[in-house]
């Protein structure tokens, strides 16, 4: 069975009400957003999302969100998107967070077939003692809270035990990818989206250069394609910048010169 598909649209056609996704990405950088757009065009909806954080206004899982096709997300960071604060807010919108290096491991172990481990993130905090808000009612109050967690002693360090994580699919980003699956991330793009890729039990790539195997080195593949099932060719990415920041005029046109000195 090959596993290129023509289209985004097809890649994703099988995913359904009420699915659990791992999307790759780390604010604007090493988004799906074909796959998302893709997802976002069709009727899936009360999904289960776990992502580092869920888009901006506009992209990225953001589209879902304006929507209202997120059930709830488990997610590091939640800024730079008003309608997700909105969401959460008014009682629309579970979210579960978690500290940003414990999400990352949570995702590896559920690809390796880890279920759970011990961390110190967290210790002594609402995430180890339970009662952050996971589900507001829409007068404000807490309608669900997380719960207390385990926590050991090891070497006279106290550890809290988390649970990994595994999804019925996950949507990724790669730069170049081959048609056996293998990927290649570009700079920071290689940020969830091999954890994302290793905790899905689908795991769909939209890639912007494919090709046939045996053209990667070996030596360069991030992620091999046994994590891999479903790769479509996007074409070149149109990555959007979440705050542009310039400087002056006055100081884009050179440094002043101090005794000689470039400041």
């Amino acid at each position: 069975m090959t596993r290129v598909y023509v289209s985004a649209a097809d890649a994703v056609a099988d995913i359904r009400d009420g699915a659990s996704l791992a999307v790759g990405g780390f604010g604007l950088c090493g988004v799906p957003d074909a796959l998302i757009a893709a997802l976002a065009a069709g009727d899936a909806t009360d999904l289960d999302v776990v992502s580092n954080n869920c888009g901006t206004d506009g992209h990225g899982l953001g589209l879902l969100l304006e929507k209202h096709r997120i059930r709830r997300v488990t997610a590091s960071y939640v800024g730079e998107n008003r309608e997700f604060a909105r969401q959460y807010l008014d009682g629309e919108l579970e979210v579960e967070l978690s500290p940003q290096g414990t999400l990352a491991e949570r995702l590896r172990a559920g690809g390796a077939g880890i279920p759970a481990f011990f961390t110190p993130a967290g210790v002594g905090t609402p995430v180890s003692e339970g009662g952050l808000p996971w589900r507001y009612r829409p007068d404000g109050s807490v309608e669900v809270a997380s719960p207390r967690k385990e926590t050991r002693d090891y070497a006279g360090r106290r550890y809290l035990l988390e649970e990994s994580i595994t999804t019925d699919y996950a949507l990724v980003h790669a730069a170049i990818g081959d048609t056996a699956g293998n990927l290649v991330f570009n700079l920071a793009a290689r940020n969830f989206n091999p954890l994302a890729a290793m905790a899905g039990r689908v795991c769909i790539a939209q890639v912007e250069t494919l090709v046939e195997p045996g053209v990667l080195d070996p030596a360069m593949v991030h992620l091999p394609g046994i994590f891999v099932d479903r790769v479509v060719c996007t074409g070149r990415q149109d990555k959007k910048i979440e705050k542009r920041t310039v400087a002056p005029r006055n100081e884009r046109s050179g440094h002043r010169a101090t005794n000689g000195v470039r400041t």
